[in-house]
């Protein structure tokens, strides 16, 4: 269903019910060859980093940006909004690419599915398991030692590499509860050092 997202109503979303789990959309169970529809939700990472964008548009407005691991398409939707010159929309998942896309005709906007040599790198809510965050880390350090603009949401997800990253500001996060097991998460948005 199309609905506002808490921390950034102007972007409005194809998302879950509110009361529903992750694995409640896989019938319970967990399945190695296919990641969880994670892209039916809105993450904390995700929302912060999609407002932070939105109040600082300089950040992106005529620059070729990437969203890693967009999911539901939030941040890639917001670089758009706030003038990205061209925005990426990627994920491992093809299904989120898809969900992105979805989302971003719903908001008015187009994404690609690649920006050659992006200018700004932005990624909400990716440190949620050691594999994907020795994966991304690797990929984020070449990226940003071509002078690559790397931006970050993260609510203190356990794999989250803070010594990489300064804090440049600061979210009280509204959540699905059946989520997160809490109705907010502080969450920051981090420059890659």
């Amino acid at each position: 269903m199309l609905r506002p997202v808490p921390l950034t109503p102007e972007i409005s979303l194809h998302l879950a019910d509110p009361g529903t789990g992750l694995f409640d959309l896989t019938g319970g169970e967990f399945r190695s060859d296919e990641p969880p529809p994670f892209w039916s939700f809105v993450w904390a990472g995700g929302q912060a980093l999609a407002r932070y964008v939105l109040d600082h548009p300089e950040v992106v407005a005529g620059r070729r940006v990437r969203d890693v691991a967009t999911g539901s398409g939030i941040v890639a939707i917001a670089a758009a909004r706030a003038g990205a010159a061209a925005v990426a929309a990627t994920d491992i998942d093809p299904r989120a690419v898809a969900a992105a896309h979805r989302n971003a005709a719903a908001n008015h906007v187009t994404l690609r599915d690649d920006v050659p040599d992006p200018e700004v790198i932005l990624a909400g809510d990716v440190f949620y398991s050691p594999t994907v965050a020795a994966a991304l880390i690797g990929d984020l350090r070449t990226e940003r030692r071509k002078s690559v603009e790397v931006l970050v949401g993260d609510p203190g997800r356990g794999y989250f590499p803070e010594r990489l990253f300064e804090r440049v500001a600061e979210y009280t996060v509204p959540v699905p509860a059946a989520l997160e097991e809490a109705e907010t998460l502080t969450t920051g948005i981090w420059r890659m050092r």
